[in-house]
């Protein structure tokens, strides 16, 4: 329990003066990882994030301590959130408080607050909070945080990989800046690499890297700075291991297996692999396409979820161009559900490769919503007396189904007649394309829309 729980405090007596934040970060232990290692300690040293950090840009600013605002820094793993929140407190002399959103409660950050509203009463001393992960937080420990955010008893730095307009409260975000970090650039993750190597921080100058081995790294690391220097890391263990002074790309290979796959199941990643996936289906790009779906398969995504999307697909973007397309994507979401995963993975991609190789068409789409935009806006109508249902006592005596004429009774199948509400008579909705098997309905359609209409 807090001492101030168990004694009356006296406000007027300040307690003993505390340390304000050093101007730099202190070294980290002996023992810690690469990338703890190697984490910038001035901006100077920051790699990347150019649109944040030159000069007049936002996020210089508030570290070189002008105008001072609450952040969300939003961007995937490895572009720095966690090094620009230490900077932001070390370069203003602000004390720095770290919690996890996936260890710390509403007490937790309760108990931070207090602490910072009790430094600044008495030492004049401002605190900087960093959350990394607030998108874990739920609603109520991101609402403990409003109050303090407001009065500046805090200044937030939050880092999450989630879009923070779809994992953090409105009040919250209307609070703070929101400034979006862009995965590393080869060239920053190129220079990143070169430093470690001949840093006393890092491997001073110990090891040599050939330039097959600097481009796996890059390419392994995919944008993420903690990601190149921990297989790095790695692949100086195994050098050294057999005393060789040279990383080759068989050592960087043999220690790291693969890239993981950057992609979060629940965040705006997801939202973009399967928007790009859908994307590429409609321009006709298999090669891009079966490139995000086995991004998404790589990943763990629902393959259920997939296949729903190739059902929905298949209507929206090809229809009648290609009316077999349906039953290919609805034959992929029941072969997914019956035989599961990995064997699953060969029926969405003969899917994803049928609707991506059709011809397209969006009319089916277009006419569904056309038809639904007349309904909403009143166009309604009553249904002709001749088609309502007449099979019941006193149908007839209401002129319900009198003069209906049955199109079978004709050779051709098709005669004139009135289906629409009055008020809609003559509205055309679908309008086949000159694409795939849509190319005999454009003919066929006015045809039929004579004969009904008695044209």
């Amino acid at each position: 329990m807090h001492q101030d729980e168990l004694f009356t405090v006296n406000p007027d007596v300040a307690p003993p003066p505390e340390p304000v934040a050093a101007t730099e970060p202190p070294p980290p232990p002996p023992g810690s990882p690469l990338a703890v290692r190697m984490r910038p300690r001035t901006l100077g040293e920051v790699v990347g994030q150019q649109h944040l950090l030159g000069e007049g840009a936002p996020l210089r600013r508030l570290v070189e301590g002008a105008a001072p605002a609450s952040v969300l820094l939003y961007g995937p793993p490895g572009t720095g959130k966690t090094t620009l929140a230490n900077l932001v407190s070390t370069a203003t002399g602000r004390r720095f408080v770290a919690l996890s959103a996936l260890s710390a409660g509403v007490k937790e950050v309760r108990g931070v607050i207090e602490e910072a509203k009790r430094r600044r009463r008495y030492n004049g001393e401002n605190t900087v909070l960093f959350i990394d992960e607030v998108h874990r937080f739920s609603k109520t420990q991101q609402d403990a945080l409003l109050g303090a955010v407001e009065d500046r008893t805090v200044l937030l730095v939050a880092a999450t990989t989630e879009n923070p307009s779809f994992s953090v409260v409105s009040p919250l975000l209307s609070r703070s800046l929101v400034l979006q970090l862009r995965p590393l650039t080869d060239d920053d993750i190129r220079d990143l690499l070169g430093r470690a190597l001949t840093d006393e921080r890092g491997l001073g100058g110990e090891f040599t890297l050939t330039d097959e081995a600097m481009a796996h790294l890059v390419r392994l690391a995919a944008g993420d700075a903690r990601r190149a220097l921990t297989a790095l890391e790695a692949a100086a263990d195994a050098a050294s291991a057999t005393r060789s002074p040279t990383i080759e790309l068989a050592t960087v290979e043999s220690t790291v297996d693969k890239a993981a796959v950057r992609y979060d199941r629940d965040g705006d990643q997801h939202y973009d692999v399967i928007s790009a996936f859908i994307k590429s289906i409609r321009g006709s790009d298999a090669d891009a396409a079966l490139h995000y779906l086995a991004r998404m398969i790589e990943a763990g995504e629902d393959p259920r979820f997939i296949a729903r999307r190739l059902v929905v697909h298949a209507s929206e973007d090809i229809g009648l161009a290609d009316p077999t397309a349906l039953q290919a994507a609805v034959a992929a979401a029941h072969a997914v559900q019956f035989i599961g995963m990995p064997e699953g993975r060969l029926a969405l991609a003969q899917a994803t490769l049928h609707l991506a190789t059709a011809p397209k068409s969006n009319a089916v789409i277009t006419a569904i919503d056309s038809a639904l935009a007349d309904v909403r806006s009143g166009g309604v109508g009553t249904v002709p007396p001749h088609l309502r249902d007449g099979h019941y006592a006193g149908a007839e005596k209401l002129g319900n189904a009198q003069g209906y004429r049955y199109p079978h009774s004709v050779a051709e199948g098709v005669l004139a007649q009135q289906y629409p509400p009055d008020e809609l008579v003559g509205r055309d909705y679908y309008e086949p394309t000159q694409r795939g098997a849509e190319r005999a309905l454009a003919e066929r359609v006015p045809r039929l829309r004579r004969t009904i209409r008695g044209g």
